[in-house]
């Protein structure tokens, strides 16, 4: 990304806000925050931000219902921060529709290091360049994967896909037939160290599915192999 990144924090907490805006500073970044969710939807389409950090804890209304409202009409990426760490409530997060998720009390350069994983992402995406093995657009079945538009459609209806969401399956759709484990996934699809938490994979598995299959519970083209991970099914790839 060539512009200043554009960062907006939603959180109550003012010891959580100096901190992050304070990183900000640092790396340059463009910096903006709300206390309350009920100002967040607003403040998106004010500033169009290019990064949003959510707070699950929020008076009111709660990071997760904030999260998917966000997701009903942006595809922006979301790091939530929260002070529960166990699975279920990050199996929560993500399937409200966030990109990445970190837990209270945090080190101001590991959520550096987050956010830069991000923009790497982000950049690589606007690019083009290093998600896609062959240019152009693929097409499996009623399936329609263009790399360089970051979109995916199902019988030519746009499927919405987040960024981390579009990586998983685009990495995946490169490699039909080819079974990989959930550690693999991480490293190869997202370009991050595997640090255990095997149900981050089966809940972005579960959203893709809910996306692009005909029916998520006997999935065609994300299949799971027991014992060891999932596969993209290998049927035959069409280039229009």
């Amino acid at each position: 990304m060539d512009e200043q990144l554009r960062i907006l924090l939603v959180d109550d907490d003012d010891n959580v806000r100096k901190i992050i805006e304070r990183l900000a500073k640092k790396e340059a970044y463009a910096f903006s925050y709300v206390a309350s969710g009920d100002e967040v939807l607003d403040k998106i389409a004010q500033e169009s931000p290019d990064l949003v950090i959510l707070d699950v804890m929020l008076p009111e209304i709660d990071g997760f219902e904030i999260c998917r409202s966000i997701r009903k009409t942006s595809a922006i990426p979301i790091i939530m921060l929260s002070a529960k760490g166990d699975i279920v409530d990050k199996s929560v997060g993500f399937n409200a529709g966030a990109d990445d998720y970190v837990t209270k009390p945090f080190s101001p350069v590991e959520l550096a290091l987050r956010i830069k994983a991000i923009i790497r992402r982000m950049s690589a995406l606007e690019s083009g360049g290093q998600l896609s093995e062959a240019e152009g657009i693929v097409t499996f079945g009623d399936l329609t994967i263009d790399p360089m538009g970051f979109e995916v459609y199902v019988n030519g209806k746009n499927a919405e896909l987040t960024s981390r969401e579009f990586e998983l399956l685009w990495f995946m759709a490169s490699h039909p037939g080819q079974v990989f484990t959930r550690e693999q996934l991480f490293d190869n699809a997202w370009g991050e160290k595997f640090l255990g938490d095997s149900g981050t994979i089966t809940v972005f598995i579960r959203k893709i599915r809910e996306k692009i299959e005909k029916n998520p519970s006997r999935p065609e083209y994300l299949l799971t192999v027991w014992g060891v991970g999932y596969k993209f099914s290998n049927v035959e790839k069409q280039n229009p």
